[in-house]
């Protein structure tokens, strides 16, 4: 007897056996990667073990490594260039315990992790990687954006290393914003003139990664969200909704210094947003006005007395300069 497609329970019968042949397939590739990670990290303590009981060391430039990769490569093909077998050895340095590794992230996650020197830094890339899933991709634009020395150098030494250890915790208004936030990804370059419209434009166009430089829990709302008061039109340029704060957060963007009127207004949107678009839930919206330059005084001074949750922030269009930012961290840390 043949069932019609439209029988509800003939319907619930394939999408059961759908998510069990799904699942299984998520857990077969979690083994697999597991047991990658096992060997790669048992290989490295190979080495380790070898180095001690012998006088070689074997740095990148040893023939020991240079002899073992290429030995390994004849036995058992690809996979074993001078480069992996060092960072074999590498990561069972950096993670004796192979315990305290995370099934979450793959090889290749650790072997761009491997290549960060600082250990503060690289133990909160892998708790941000866990905690928001980040593929390799975006893992290696987030280390070349500097976002551990951007998020570190906004709190006091307790701070960064509750960073590292913790990761970013999202419990108020000011964990979501950055100063400055890296645009580099949009390709523009300074010598440009660049119109608050084709700014929003070319964010609209790389949405993806702008999320990603935005951080965990912002969902896209809208562009040119417009505001209606007593037949004037006011257009917020974008709006996005925080699923952790439960809040909205308005972006207007300036492609000249912040002013104090630009604070103004965004306190106005704010209010609004407050009264005519909150609904039961949701909590006080958040306003990011971000320029490609300020005056910390003017902000300060301007935002004085301001109740709602108003952010000014600075937009630069290249990537930070790294290793200036990790000494200015590293002084933080030492203080």
């Amino acid at each position: 007897m043949t069932l019609p497609v439209t029988n509800e329970n003939y319907l619930k019968l394939v999408q059961s056996i759908g998510e069990t042949i799904e699942e299984a397939r998520n857990r077969a590739v979690k083994a697999v990667n597991i047991e990658h990670i096992r060997a790669n990290w048992e290989i490295g303590k190979f080495i380790v073990e070898f180095e001690q009981h012998g006088k070689e060391k074997a740095d990148y430039g040893s023939s020991l490594l240079e002899n073992l990769a290429k030995d390994l490569r004849i036995r058992f093909g690809r996979g074993f260039s001078k480069s992996n077998v060092y960072l074999m050895r590498l990561f069972y340095i950096k993670f004796p315990i192979f315990q305290t590794l995370s099934g979450k992230l793959s090889w290749s996650h650790y072997a761009e992790l491997l290549g960060i020197s600082d250990d503060t830094s690289r133990e909160f890339y892998i708790k941000q990687c866990e905690k928001e899933n980040w593929s390799v991709r975006e893992l290696k634009r987030q280390v070349s954006s500097s976002l551990f020395e951007r998020l570190a150098l906004s709190k006091d030494k307790k701070g960064v290393l509750q960073l590292a250890k913790q990761g970013l915790i999202i419990s108020e208004p000011k964990d979501i914003v950055k100063d400055p936030y890296v645009l580099e990804f949009l390709k523009i370059s300074e010598e440009i003139r660049m119109t608050e419209s084709n700014l929003e434009q070319k964010i609209i166009d790389n949405l993806q990664v702008f999320l990603l430089e935005l951080g965990k829990g912002f969902s896209f709302v809208g562009r040119q969200y417009r505001i209606t008061l007593d037949n004037d039109h006011f257009y917020v340029d974008l709006v996005f909704y925080h699923r952790i704060l439960k809040c909205f957060v308005l972006i207007d963007l300036k492609t000249r210094h912040v002013k104090h009127y630009d604070i103004g207004q965004m306190n106005l949107y704010l209010n609004y947003f407050k009264t005519e678009e909150n609904t039961k839930g949701d909590n006080p919206p958040i306003g990011i006005v971000l320029g490609a330059d300020k005056n910390d005084i003017l902000v300060e001074y301007a935002i004085g007395g301001i109740s709602n949750n108003i952010f000014v922030s600075k937009y630069q269009l290249y990537l930070p300069d790294k290793k200036q930012l990790e000494e200015k961290v590293r002084e933080l840390i030492n203080e």
